[in-house]
């Protein structure tokens, strides 16, 4: 059996991962001479092996915590249940990763009748003995009991007003006596039994309780949003305890070493008087700046400045430090690495370059990519969203804030824009293609199914749009223009909601939103992060304005153009529908006619913004279903304008209708079945590049096949376009050069990408589709499947929304392997949405791509995550 127990001198900074991030640094702090209170760390293994045991804590590891005590209790002088000389503890969690406020702590263990009176004969202060035990009687009963803690806070109310008292601190020592009399009395009447006496039975009992607060709700969600596995566990840290309510000499606060909101090189943070650590937390009181405590506590305060400055040098990174002052004496109860907004987290970056703390390379790994989402997209007004009221939850499914009056079609919302001019917010089951435009034109889209990566919130991440998808307890009527929350609050067509897509949050009414600004600091970060990337960067655009937005966040080039999207605008869309119609190849070829100039102009826009660089662009990918009209309306009307029967157009719907349509007629399919569509996409692909080459623009087209599974299928569809592309070519003088390539989505295409490679000139992983067909698992569909997987311990986080390296990653290794097997110069590339996450953008770098794909908003993200990919693992 291992080593479960560690005194803090035992530890040091570099066993994080065994002593969680609180004891490694209290270890460390302990190392370094730092006025750091006692104790010892339980390790994340014993949390582990807890959850192995059944939930109990083993005979072997509680030896080894009384082994512990015992050497503590020597250091200090003191014993834990010592009336005459009580030895007090704090029980803190501590896991590897920070997940502040996420779990429970417990202060003052080791109190109980006679300790709290010996305590206030040691001290002569019983006013203070029995404050710290009323506080320990709270927190045992609200954290290792479950009696809510608002309960034990009304009994404290009523006395506060029997005796006409605005603080807790107004509270005599007699008043305290009450208010412990009434919690034991509270703690006994809820649970049948006494506060218990015994300060190692409190001990224990605590340690489970912080043990049991790894998977609370609260540590589970944050987990879930992080990416923090649940095998890691949770360390314990014991500690004696200081007093910060001893009096107007004692303290305590937090700090940081530059401020959390700015970045700016001043010591920031917040300290009470005669308070414990809770009580800055709660906003019980209202706390002084720490800059005040220089007139206060003068010596305090000047070492606090030093130990900051120490710290902060030692760690090379901001610190927020927890401290306690006892009786002008100064104590550290924590340091660690701050968190900090996205554009303070840049300055600081380039602060400490300049003042020689860090290399350009030590910084920007520092810096979390994903906290770039927020400088890119509008956010909440911070005292607005104070007032503001939760609705309900989603998933965070595209960033930034919006707020606008709610409606359920992408019709009427368009009409309330453009004829009214409303801010709207589009509210939709979930949505679909024919929804583009209504999208575009929305503040944000609220859906009530589909996850990550569904079709909302791929085609909101590519607008910039804020999106929350997957609020399951919203029922949503589209056709009679409302919704219901679980609460049974009705909200009409009209009425006001606001959507922050970096939380999933959504908020009764319209809440002021700020737009996001990008200064010098973010240009010399992403400077610096293109100096050391060695992986590309491109975007998925499917317009002209989203090329252009990508180039301006540094895109270099496009890994995906969705053609499908470009024929939603009316007239398109009719003259689309008209070829879907027609009776004949030869009728649909003349459809296709009319649309090829259309698509020609759209994609010569698109070079003419990317001035040369790549441009890959997907054939048609969506089943033809998807482009016909569904309601009874529009059917009539599509067959009055084309002068058919309403009977014709419902039986082509009816004939084109699939039972699992993802795996049905689409991608290249179509190509096979209407070589027409994919000979008119290249001829107009061809057509604009040899034309923006005319203009001095050297366009080189790369044309890609989706949805392949087999060589033969390939090498049929790369005929249609070789033998449509090169005739264009030669009848214009032969001067332009291009690739053919497929995404590899299907996992029979990764297993034959051996095969494959002597047909394409590039792969580009679709990872979306990828991911949904290697675990039998619909993006849209997941999120009332995955709230039972979550419940069951099966599934931590939604494995669609980051790249699952197991399986996945597994497919793409051999993928890479057999294609360059084959063909060494083949390009790699992946344009799934997974291209903008960090962690996934890591795992491409280290797979030997060439490079990543994503939405323009998430260029930078994934341009920083590169940089950091190559600083951790470096390829030449």
């Amino acid at each position: 059996m291992g080593k479960f127990v560690y005194l803090f001198s035992e530890g040091n900074a570099g066993m994080r991962n065994l002593l969680g991030g609180k004891g490694a640094n209290l270890a460390e702090m302990t190392r370094l001479g730092l006025p750091v209170p006692r104790g010892f760390t339980l390790t994340t293994e014993a949390c582990t092996r807890y959850y192995e045991d059944g939930q109990q804590v083993s005979q072997a590891i509680e030896a080894e915590i009384l082994a512990a005590l015992r050497q503590i209790e020597t250091q200090v002088g003191k014993k834990l249940g010592d009336p005459a000389d009580p030895f007090l503890v704090s029980v803190r969690s501590g896991a590897r990763a920070s997940m502040p406020g996420m779990m429970d702590t417990i202060l003052n263990l080791g109190l109980n009748d006679d300790t709290a009176a010996g305590l206030g004969r040691l001290t002569r202060n019983p006013r203070f003995a029995l404050d710290s035990y009323r506080r320990f009687i709270m927190m045992f009963g609200d954290v290792v009991k479950g009696v809510e803690k608002k309960r034990f806070e009304a009994e404290l109310d009523q006395v506060k007003q029997q005796r006409q008292a605005l603080q807790d601190t107004d509270l005599d020592a007699e008043a305290m006596a009450e208010v412990v009399a009434r919690f034991k009395k509270l703690y006994r009447s809820v649970l049948g039994q006494d506060f218990p006496q015994d300060p190692q039975t409190q001990l224990l009992e605590a340690i489970q309780a912080v043990f049991r607060s790894w998977n609370n709700e609260r540590a589970i969600y944050y987990r879930r949003q992080n990416n923090i596995p649940s095998s890691w566990g949770t360390a314990v840290n014991i500690q004696e305890m200081v007093y910060g309510n001893m009096g107007e000499t004692s303290g305590t606060g937090v700090a940081f070493t530059r401020s959390p909101s700015t970045g700016e090189n001043r010591l920031f943070g917040e300290f009470l008087l005669n308070a414990q650590g809770e009580d800055v937390v709660a906003g019980v009181r209202t706390p002084q700046p720490i800059a005040s405590l220089q007139d206060i506590l003068p010596e305090a305060y000047d070492q606090f400045c030093r130990t900051a400055r120490l710290l902060e040098q030692h760690y090379q990174d901001m610190q927020d430090m927890e401290f306690t002052i006892e009786r002008g004496k100064l104590f550290l109860l924590q340091t660690r690495n701050g968190k900090r907004t996205a554009a303070a987290a840049l300055k600081i970056a380039v602060d400490m370059v300049g003042e020689g703390l860090l290399t350009k390379a030590e910084a920007l790994d520092k810096i979390d990519a994903r906290s770039l989402d927020a400088l890119l997209h509008p956010g909440f007004a911070p005292e607005a969203l104070k007032e503001a009221r939760v609705l309900t939850r989603g998933l965070p499914a595209s960033p930034g804030a919006a707020a606008g009056k709610i409606y359920f079609t992408a019709e009427k919302a368009q009409h309330a824009h453009i004829v009214n001019g409303e801010k709207v917010i589009l509210v939709r089951l979930e949505t679909s293609p024919e929804d583009i435009v209504g999208m575009s034109i929305a503040e944000g889209i609220l859906t009530g199914r589909g996850g990550m990566t569904s079709h909302a919130a791929v085609v909101a991440r590519g607008m910039g749009r804020c999106c929350v998808s997957g609020c399951a307890e919203l029922r949503i009527n589209e056709a009679g223009g409302y919704l219901i929350d679980a609460q049974g609050e009705r909200y009409e067509e009209g009425d006001e909601l606001s959507l922050d897509g970096s939380t999933g949050l959504v908020y009764q009414g319209a809440i002021q939103t700020v737009e996001a600004v990008m200064g010098e600091d973010f240009s010399t970060i992403m400077a610096w992060a293109d100096e050391i990337r060695q992986l590309a960067v491109r975007t998925n655009a499917d317009t002209p304005a989203d090329a252009r937005s990508a180039r301006t966040l540094g895109a270099e080039g496009i890994g995906l153009t969705r053609t499908e999207h470009m024929f939603f605008e009316p007239e398109r869309i009719f003259r689309f529908r008209q070829m879907i119609l027609a009776e004949s190849e030869a009728r649909r070829r003349e459809a296709l006619d009319l649309l090829l100039p259309i698509q020609q102009g759209d994609f010569e826009a698109i070079y003419k913004e990317m001035a040369g660089l790549p441009v890959t662009i997907r054939l048609l990918d969506p089943p033809l279903h998807e482009f016909l009209p569904q309601k009874e309306s529009e059917i009539a009307a599509l067959a009055e304008a084309l002068g058919i029967s309403a009977d014709r157009v419902r039986d082509k719907v009816t004939s084109l209708q699939e039972l699992n349509p993802m795996m049905g007629h689409r991608g290249c399919r179509l190509a096979v079945s209407y070589p027409e569509i994919a000979e008119m996409q290249t001829t107009a692909i061809i057509q604009a590049a040899l034309a923006e080459r005319r203009r001095g623009n050297a366009v080189v087209p790369e044309i890609m096949i989706p949805l392949v599974c087999d060589l033969k299928e390939l090498a049929y569809v790369k005929g249609l376009i070789t033998r449509t592309a090169d005739r264009l070519i030669e009848a214009d003088g032969g001067q332009l050069s291009y690739k053919v390539g497929t995404m590899i989505e299907i996992p029979r295409a990764a297993l034959l990408a051996d095969e494959i490679a002597q047909e394409a000139d590039f792969f580009s992983f679709g990872t979306n589709d990828l991911t949904q067909l290697t675990f039998g698992l619909s993006r849209d569909d997941a999120g009332r499947i995955l709230e039972d997987y979550y419940a069951a311990g099966i599934f931590e986080s939604d494995p669609t929304a980051n790249l699952d390296v197991k399986g996945v990653g597994r497919l793409m290794k051999l993928a890479v392997q057999g294609g360059r097997a084959t063909r060494p110069e083949l390009k790699l590339g992946i344009c799934g949405e997974h291209g903008g996450d960090p962690d996934s953008v890591i795992f491409c770098h280290e797979l030997g791509l060439n490079y990543v794909s994503c939405s323009p908003f998430r260029v930078p993200i994934a341009r920083l995550a590169a940089a950091q990919a190559q600083i951790r693992q470096p390829r030449v």
